[in-house]
């Protein structure tokens, strides 16, 4: 029998801090961790919810250290509130549904929650992911440039046809029903909750590989995609990507990594490695201060910036060569 209650802790801060935070919350309560900011003040609130009461005292110790930590690294922390309290599971349902609203990308992609009610127009394919006890549901600026950007692909792959690497698969190909369905391949590093290799396989992207190195993320990604009946059309699996081999065996045309931009620098040719000749690396988690460098970094291995977007503390952006 389920608990009726649960502990909720969580820490307003700044949306500059929000990964931050987060990855303390999670190194500290080695929990899934959940986060939204609220437009009218622009805080962000990260949130945990717990089955049993934690330690008060040595809880707020270690997160007020966290936060000290993350404000010497140069973020703005504030105003850095630290919240325990225990609500009623009714209550914690109801405080998400209030805050997580149907979010459309394009004309393609439509993610919402499992109370909505939202029908999804003609042609579009509907992610259901629930916010609270998992990971992001693509609200985030970072994510939502990522989906946008695999839904453009989706789209001029239609209408432009097979390209220049399917013309060529054409000629080595015997099977007819392979070359009357060309495919774009999809890589996921960094899967999290599974929403952009989900919304991948929507697009009839195929193969679509996905990986993290946490294992509650590989947990819970491969459970969104059996809720969303794609189970069967993406490969979820635990990598470490600073130990992937330096030669890929498989190639992919859209590769999705939304990674801290020290892991996006150190890790450049690992991920290179991976991308088709004229295919689409995505870039996303970086900080506006940091864009620079992680650009640099891609440009001198050939690549050019082909799409780019900045909201709040946040740089995306789609490269090729």
């Amino acid at each position: 029998m389920k608990t009726k209650t649960l502990w909720k802790i969580s820490v307003v801060t700044s949306p500059e801090a929000e990964d931050a935070v987060t990855e303390l919350l999670n190194a500290v309560l080695e929990q899934p961790v959940s986060s939204f900011t609220e437009i009218e003040t622009g805080e962000t609130t990260v949130a945990c919810y717990l089955a049993k009461k934690p330690a008060e005292k040595n809880l707020r110790a270690a997160l007020s250290e966290g936060l000290k930590r993350i404000e010497n690294c140069g973020l703005n922390v504030a105003p850095g509130k630290i919240s325990i309290r225990r609500i009623h599971r009714e209550n914690w349902a109801e405080s998400w549904k209030r805050h997580f609203k149907p979010l459309e990308i394009g004309t393609k992609l439509l993610i919402k929650p499992s109370w909505s009610r939202r029908r999804a127009r003609a042609g579009q394919s509907v992610i259901v992911l629930d916010p609270g006890l998992s990971f992001g549901t693509g609200q985030h600026p970072t994510t939502s440039f990522c989906l946008e950007q695999i839904a453009r692909k989706s789209s001029e792959f239609r209408v432009s046809g097979f390209g220049l690497k399917h013309q060529r698969a054409q000629k080595r190909q015997s099977s007819k029903s392979e070359i009357q369905n060309p495919k774009l391949s999809f890589l996921d590093i960094g899967t999290g909750s599974g929403i952009l290799a989900i919304a991948a396989a929507k697009l009839r992207f195929a193969p679509v590989d996905a990986f993290d190195f946490d294992a509650e993320a590989i947990r819970v990604s491969r459970a969104n995609a059996e809720k969303n009946r794609v189970a069967g059309k993406i490969r979820i699996f635990r990598a470490d990507l600073t130990k992937l081999p330096r030669r890929a065996t498989r190639k992919y045309d859209v590769i999705c990594a939304n990674l801290i931009s020290n892991l996006l620098i150190s890790e450049r040719d690992r991920i290179l490695t991976r991308l088709v000749p004229g295919g689409v690396l995505v870039l996303a988690g970086i900080l506006k201060s940091e864009f620079d460098q992680v650009q640099n970094a891609y440009e001198k291995a050939g690549l050019k910036l082909t799409a780019s977007r900045s909201e709040k503390e946040w740089r995306s952006g789609a490269f090729s060569f």
